[in-house]
């Protein structure tokens, strides 16, 4: 899907986050890991979304995996497997 064609806005960007098992989101240095839940959404898509409000790219599905924005450490790694 081309992020600037089609976008993802919040609830669609949950509904898509929560049938994962684990979301990985890089930003810049940081990566954080999730288990999505109810519990804790807000804090999933505070770093799932961009300032637009629509999830970030890239985002990678990888098995039972979603990988969101970009992080080197993360690519390099995935590229290696």
């Amino acid at each position: 899907m081309d992020a600037k064609k089609e976008t993802i806005t919040e609830k669609p960007a949950f509904e898509l986050i929560n049938s994962f098992n684990k979301i990985i989101v890089g930003r810049g240095k940081k990566v954080v890991e999730f288990e999505p839940s109810s519990e804790n959404k807000n804090e999933i898509m505070k770093a799932s979304l961009g300032r637009t409000g629509n999830l970030r790219a890239p985002a990678v599905q990888i098995g039972a995996a979603l990988y969101i924005g970009f992080n080197d450490n993360i690519y390099n790694e995935l590229l290696s497997d």
